[in-house]
């Protein structure tokens, strides 16, 4: 019985990542971003309960692969996709500008060739290798409502400066998922000097923008991420 508990919290993973393409393409936004939170939930107690059960297994390896694909690639990809296409559709885009929205499906590609690396890569056991697919999911996921909450006129009158400089940014970010950019853990923190700086601060973010503090809070972990790698090589 408890060798399913793990398998049975990456399920949950996968089904909140559902709801959450659900509430993306019916145009509520926050409930997407809170769908894909309760996923990185599930997806933190899956591995969790893996290891405190000894319940790992081949299979409950590729559904989290699978499921994390869902929840982080494809979820924050349709939120983003759905955004961009009511700004095309506001717009009336035409020709080659019709087809930016979906660009915002390599967030859910570069995800999934992430994942197949982390499976695949000895190197990864006690830091990452690239951008985490959870972190990537939540700055996307965070950004989409940071610009419907600029507003409708906003959004309006700057529609393709917007949506062009959005395009440039999923290209970077689908880069930094395959790079080979060292990226610390946020697992083990005790003892683990970046992790502390990073959470310390966090704590003003969170504070003034709440929900929409995932953009600049994934940026600084990438700081951060990039700053230890410069010492490193110092050293």
């Amino acid at each position: 019985m408890r060798r399913h508990i793990p398998n049975t919290l990456t399920c949950l993973n996968l089904f909140s990542g559902c709801l959450s393409v659900v509430m993306a393409f019916s145009h509520h936004y926050t409930a997407a971003f809170g769908f894909i939170l309760l996923s990185a939930v599930f997806d933190f107690f899956d591995g969790l309960a893996a290891r405190a059960l000894h319940a790992h297994s081949p299979i409950g390896k590729d559904l989290d692969s699978l499921a994390d694909d869902v929840s982080f690639g494809v979820a924050p990809a349709a939120m983003l996709f759905n955004l961009l296409m009511q700004l095309a559709e506001a717009q009336e885009w035409g020709g080659a500008r019709a087809y930016l929205p979906y660009v915002a499906f390599l967030i859910a590609v570069f995800s999934a060739l992430r994942l197949a690396k982390f499976n695949n890569d000895a190197r990864q056991t006690t830091s990452f290798i690239g951008l985490p697919v959870p972190a990537n999911a939540l700055f996307w996921a965070s950004y989409v409502l940071l610009l419907q909450d600029l507003g409708e006129e906003f959004l309006w009158n700057w529609a393709f400066p917007v949506a062009l400089f959005t395009q440039l940014l999923v290209l970077l970010f689908s880069w930094l998922l395959v790079s080979e950019i060292p990226m610390f853990s946020l697992k083990k923190i005790k003892g683990n000097r970046v992790a502390t700086y990073f959470f310390i601060g966090c704590i003003p973010l969170f504070g003034l923008l709440q929900m929409q503090a995932f953009v600049p809070i994934i940026l600084w972990y990438i700081l951060l991420s990039l700053i230890e790698e410069a010492k490193n090589r110092k050293k």
